[in-house]
């Protein structure tokens, strides 16, 4: 059953007319429920095979492709057919692309040029509040934003806990109360890196020993290796894995025989002997045999662990299927394109749904990087926050903060979104700032100021101070808002070389700190209005009403 939010977003993008339409929807909420009944209605009015499904990579199409029971291919791949063999759209198609928000700008400006050429009409499906593109992108979110009638899902459906859904849409926007929920609910630990790693695989170990699908969040490479060794040994330790036959990955770790792996790069010329399943970037497999001394055999597993020949390869099943196809990966792709797949980043996290997650959080986290990575679990999602690292978001030169706290470091994190504007959005921003009275009005005090400076440092010698008294009122760094202020008080009129005499014998310099500073409170506060009164009260010099 579609829900209200559903059913309009539908009908919307179904009768909009436009030739290119968006989705949006936060994570959980029901995007492929809605694809599923979008494909159904087009179906029965434009005939079966009229919905063609896309993606930005070969996992996402995969899934795309089980979830709606259609073709579907990776963006890149479809643009090669599209020169090499013709492969083109028809009229009155539906094509959908799924998890457009990872979709380079290039590509989906490719597809749908070909689509309205060919009277066929574009879905853009996903979250701009999600992970971006790689390539240069934000098309997506441009599209989004410019829309004043966007369709967009609200209610979230995946969360166990009615509260975590609330949470989980304030996170999405950047809104600091949710990190005092999660914490009210004892989601959030901290403490030093060591700790926190500890504590997140432990707790995601302990899921997994009770039977729940878990997934383990990092925010670096280095973080994820490092687990993922570790978790690792710890099956070796338990005896669920036996080390005796194995081959060196990509990342310096090792994998046998009942290791999880994820493979790296797309491989199509390496199949299952029906030709169904094949070797994609970001898949996640069983290894079920390893072989050392050169030979292959390859053969269908069908969860009996058969063995294969000696070669330095891998026989790999799918994650999940008891009866999946067998795969032999060859020495040379092993060595350079297979990790081990027990800890992930939020990147290779997009997209999956398990129990729980445990997410492992820096101060360097973006926004979309944590919301991604706290939504993947139905039931709970715990963070453990890093507060002994730096945070080069917040400080010019990072260092460690000896007062850190969780809320401290999530308030940052929620602060620093990730997300790129799409060119034509990046020209616009940077016309607006450098154009603006903010930016102008800088610059022309800072033009005056260097200006007038020797006429200032002439009248600050002339005013009474000693030469020494002078001298450092001019070096001071309070001399430039000093400068400023006395060009204001000239713009209300007062006659600053009878003035500046009275305010410096009106009171000695012997306590102060800094001498241009005390001189700047003092004309501050004897100039706050114009000079004059009444009828000889004149008004005040001021270009546009702001500066002198």
């Amino acid at each position: 059953m579609l829900g209200d939010d559903q059913a309009d977003a539908l009908t919307r993008i179904a009768v909009s007319g436009r030739m290119l339409d968006v989705l949006v929807g936060p994570a959980g909420a029901g995007k492929t429920t809605a694809m599923n009944a979008l494909r159904r209605a087009w179906e029965a009015q434009h005939g079966s095979g009229s919905v063609v499904g896309l993606a930005p990579s070969a996992v996402a199409a995969q899934v795309l492709a089980d979830d709606l029971g259609i073709a579907t291919e990776n963006t890149a791949k479809w643009w090669q057919n599209h020169l090499i063999h013709g492969t083109a759209f028809e009229a009155g198609q539906l094509v959908i692309i799924d998890e457009a928000s990872l979709a380079g700008t290039l590509s989906l400006d490719r597809i749908t040029h070909l689509a309205q050429d060919a009277g066929a009409k574009v879905l853009l499906v996903g979250d701009y509040a999600q992970l971006q593109s790689v390539d240069a992108g934000g098309a997506f979110a441009m599209i989004a934003r410019d829309r004043a009638d966007t369709p967009e899902l609200v209610d979230v459906h995946r969360f166990t806990h009615a509260w975590e859904k609330t949470a989980s849409l304030e996170l999405r926007h950047g809104r600091t109360a949710a990190i005092d929920t999660y914490l009210a609910h004892q989601r959030i630990a901290d403490g030093d890196a060591e700790a926190m790693t500890d504590a997140a695989y432990n707790a995601w170990r302990a899921d997994r020993d009770a039977g729940l699908v878990s997934v383990l969040i990092a925010e670096t490479h280095d973080d994820v290796t490092a687990l993922n060794g570790r978790a690792r040994a710890d099956l070796i330790l338990n005896k669920t894995l036996n080390p005796d036959r194995e081959v060196e990955l990509r990342d310096g770790t090792a994998a046998g025989v009942g290791d999880t792996i994820i493979t790296r790069l797309n491989k199509r010329e390496l199949r299952t002997l029906v030709g169904r399943d094949w070797v994609r970037n970001g898949d996640i497999w069983t290894v079920t045999a390893v072989g050392d001394d050169g030979t292959i055999t390859i053969a269908r597993d069908y969860g009996t662990g058969t063995t294969v020949g000696d070669d330095g390869t891998i026989k790999a099943r799918r994650r999940g299927r008891r009866f999946g196809g067998s795969i032999v990966l060859p020495a040379s792709y092993v060595a350079e394109h297979v990790d081990l797949g027990y800890a992930v980043t939020a990147y290779r996290a997009q997209g999956i749904t398990t129990d729980s997650a445990h997410v492992l959080v820096e101060p360097t986290s973006t926004r979309e990087t944590f919301y991604v990575a706290m939504t993947r679990g139905r039931h709970a999602n715990h963070a453990y926050v890093t507060l002994d690292r730096a945070d080069d978001h917040a400080q010019l030169h990072p260092g460690d903060d000896p007062h850190a706290t969780a809320r401290s470091v999530l308030y940052g994190v929620l602060q620093h979104s990730g997300a790129e504007l799409s060119a034509h959005e990046t020209i616009v921003a940077e016309q607006e700032q450098w154009g603006s009275i903010a930016q102008l009005a800088a610059e022309y005090e800072t033009i005056a100021a260097a200006a007038q400076h020797d006429r200032w440092a002439a009248l600050i010698r002339c005013s009474g101070l000693s030469d020494e008294q002078a001298e450092s009122a001019i070096e001071s760094e309070a001399f430039g808002p000093l400068a400023a202020e006395l060009r204001r008080a000239e713009a209300n009129h007062h006659n600053l070389d009878a003035l500046l005499p009275r305010l410096v014998a009106a009171r000695g310099f012997d306590d102060a700190d800094d001498i241009a500073a005390v001189l700047h409170y003092r004309v501050e506060r004897a100039t706050g209005r114009p000079a004059g009164s009444g009828r000889t009260r004149k008004p005040t010099r001021l270009i546009a009403g702001l500066i002198p």
